[in-house]
């Protein structure tokens, strides 16, 4: 059920692992450009080349798709996926920063890292989504997301390919939300249009 007291998402931060891609083609087969904020994806990949995953998932989605760069300006209406080698935060200025800081959970960049950053700046106005993944990175993350308010949900990790993250996720963050992959769309479209 979806709490009318909660403002509207001003970002919507993904976080995924093995398996992502095709999870991420789902999910934004399903979102149309008009009224979404902005969504940021963090996807591990062993691939040095972001904008190939771009390119995949262009072909997916109405939504345009860019690698999320130094200082740019986080705009509504796009999709920014975070570059390979570096943790990826926002900023209050609603730009991006990269950072080179230490791997954390063996990843960068690292879901939690950009969650946490989402947390600080977008507090109650961000959405959190987890989706399938072979460890825990993003479950602490989701959980800072809770904590200040914002939304946050859950692959179900039975219909996820790798369901190590989602839970994780689970265990850790008690989500808003646990959802299939193929009603999430639906989920984050209600939310984002209140």
């Amino acid at each position: 059920m979806i709490r009318p007291d909660r403002p509207s998402p001003e970002l919507v931060a993904v976080g995924c692992s093995a398996g992502g891609l095709k999870a991420m083609q789902t999910l934004l087969a399903g979102l149309a450009p008009e009224g979404m904020p902005p969504i940021v994806l963090c996807c591990h990949t062993a691939s040095r080349d972001v904008s190939s995953l771009c390119d995949l998932l262009s072909r997916r989605t109405r939504l345009p798709v860019e690698e999320a760069c130094e200082r740019h300006p986080i705009l509504p209406e796009r999709v920014y996926v975070a570059p390979s080698g570096y943790h990826l935060l926002v900023e209050e200025s609603r730009r991006f920063a990269l950072t080179v800081d230490p791997k954390v959970n063996f990843s960068r960049p690292s879901i939690d890292v950009l969650f946490e950053s989402v947390a600080i700046t977008y507090q109650a106005a961000s959405l959190g989504v987890i989706l399938t993944g072979a460890n825990n990175d993003g479950a602490f993350g989701l959980k800072c997301i809770g904590h200040a308010g914002g939304i946050t949900m859950v692959q179900t990790p039975a219909t996820a390919e790798v369901s190590n993250m989602p839970q994780a996720a689970m265990d850790a963050a008690q989500p808003d939300y646990v959802e299939e992959l193929d009603s999430m769309a639906s989920l984050i479209k209600q939310l984002c249009r209140r």
